[in-house]
């Protein structure tokens, strides 16, 4: 089966009718979402979780968190994601998960595994591997798993993939949008997605402790190489005063890449027992293998990883090394 991209090329895409073969011989599936959980992550395990529920296909989704992003409660099983490992389970599904590593979870020996992913750095790491890093999102990636494979499309799943695409587009403003995602969106909605309820739900439920954190994060904007370069961070003691959690703060960085002169922008985020930083770029400029030398996942545009070090002065040097000479 063969896709045309918006390039004109044609890809092989029959690794979606080999991965249903493989969930149809299946009799417990888990799907796996990644640490930091985001809309994508979790919204396309829901797409796929309720078509599974509504064919009577015994699953369940698993995050490693019990901190799950609360916007996102309105969507049908959000309540049911769990992060206890079953008992048993005979296939594994990966949603969004650049690498093994980012779902936390030994698996059992011998599970076959469905890899679902956009990312550019996943280094195809199951045994059907449905990537293209052509996508704006996993989601979309699980839409034409659905359509190619003529799988109905319930309301509860098109709201789901909908959400996902929406949050990983950043509200369809990724250059990675094309004439086909918007398809995708209007064929989302005649399945049931309510587009203002749904834009509604994600933006307009914020806490006010969130409005406490934002501006201590923003006041630690430091620029550099004349402003091309843009540096944020988030202290552990913020959040205790403020009383918000880490994903609070995640907006500050796109609204530091909204300033015109930044070309990149880092955000450091210090907490327990580790700094976890995402980094963003504009104007073509690829920093896909910042994230990959420290392990995490990314695109030429956006990409996020954990390090293990004392203190911030010692994640921005180890940082910026890496993004100097791979930009500077």
């Amino acid at each position: 089966m063969l896709e045309k991209t918006h390039k004109n090329e044609l890809v092989d895409m029959s690794f979606f009718k080999d991965a249903l073969e493989l969930i149809e011989k299946s009799k417990y599936i888990l799907i796996l979402t990644h640490i930091n959980p985001d809309p994508d992550t979790l919204s396309s395990a829901l797409g796929l979780s309720n078509f599974f529920e509504e064919n009577k296909i015994k699953h369940k989704v698993y995050n490693h968190s019990k901190d799950l992003p609360k916007k996102l409660d309105f969507l049908h099983g959000f309540s049911k994601i769990t992060n206890q490992e079953p008992k048993f389970y005979d296939l594994a599904i990966c949603v969004d998960c650049a690498s093994k590593q980012r779902f936390e979870l030994e698996l059992k020996e011998n599970i076959p595994i469905i890899n679902i992913d956009h990312h550019k750095s996943n280094p195809n790491f199951g045994d059907i591997n449905m990537i293209n890093a052509q996508k704006s999102s996993t989601a979309e990636v699980v839409y034409d798993f659905f359509r190619y494979n003529g799988l109905y499309i319930s309301k509860n799943s098109a709201s789901a993939m909908y959400v996902g695409i929406y949050d990983d587009s950043l509200a369809f403003t990724n250059v990675r949008c094309d004439e086909f995602t918007f398809e995708k969106i209007n064929f989302l909605v005649k399945c049931g997605a309510e587009p203002s309820f749904i834009a509604n739900r994600l933006t307009k439920r914020d806490s006010l402790a969130k409005y406490r954190l934002l501006p201590k994060v923003l006041e630690s904007l430091e620029l550099r190489n004349e402003g091309k370069l843009a540096l944020i961070h988030l202290e552990k003691s913020w959040l205790k005063s403020s009383g918000a959690k880490p994903r609070d703060a995640e907006v500050a960085l796109d609204m530091i890449m909204n300033i015109g002169i930044v070309k990149i922008a880092v955000f450091f985020r210090m907490l327990e027992d580790e700094c976890r930083i995402s980094i963003r770029s504009k104007n073509g400029i690829d920093i896909s293998e910042v994230s990959s030398k420290f392990g995490g996942g990314g695109h030429a545009n956006a990409g996020g990883f954990s390090i293990q070090v004392k203190d911030l002065e010692q994640a921005k040097e180890e940082v910026l090394k890496e993004v100097y000479e791979e930009k500077f």
